[in-house]
């Protein structure tokens, strides 16, 4: 019973890690207008826009089927660069990424890594930068996502 217990606790508090790591925001948008939309708010505040990947696309060309998918590249480096020079290795995970998707039932989610799990993983000191960090990429999505 005791044993049970323990491996409940124990997947109860992974489940609720692996929902931190990611934040994830419904879109009333299909997936290329929410990727759209981001882009001109992130543009807007002259936030670099790196890449655009279409996952869906590149599924179709070797006859794969996926629902839609892409990927937004994007960073400020006034952000990123204090960030490297305290931990390099967070060049792995920066510039930033979002994932706009579509799911089996039509509903369009737009996703991006929690900074704090970046702060975690890259054992980052710097709080005020992965605060600034936070407020703006959920400032800029709730935007593109009309929230």
């Amino acid at each position: 019973m005791k044993i049970l217990l323990f491996v409940s606790v124990i997947l109860m508090s992974f489940n609720v890690q692996a929902k931190e790591a990611f934040i994830q925001k419904q879109s009333p948008y299909n997936v290329s207008e929410t990727l759209d939309r981001l882009e001109k708010v992130l543009k807007k505040k002259g936030i670099t826009i790196f890449a655009r990947v279409d996952h869906k696309y590149g599924a179709k060309k070797v006859g794969l089927h996926m629902q839609p998918t892409q990927l937004l590249i994007f960073g400020n480096p006034k952000m990123g660069t204090p960030l490297m020079n305290e931990n390099p290795l967070m060049g792995l995970d920066l510039p930033m990424k979002a994932l706009a998707w579509e799911d089996k039932k039509g509903q369009v989610w737009l996703v991006y890594t929690n900074p704090s799990e970046l702060q975690r993983r890259h054992k980052i000191k710097n709080a005020q930068v992965i605060k600034k960090m936070t407020a703006a990429l959920d400032g800029l999505t709730n935007k593109a996502i009309g929230n």
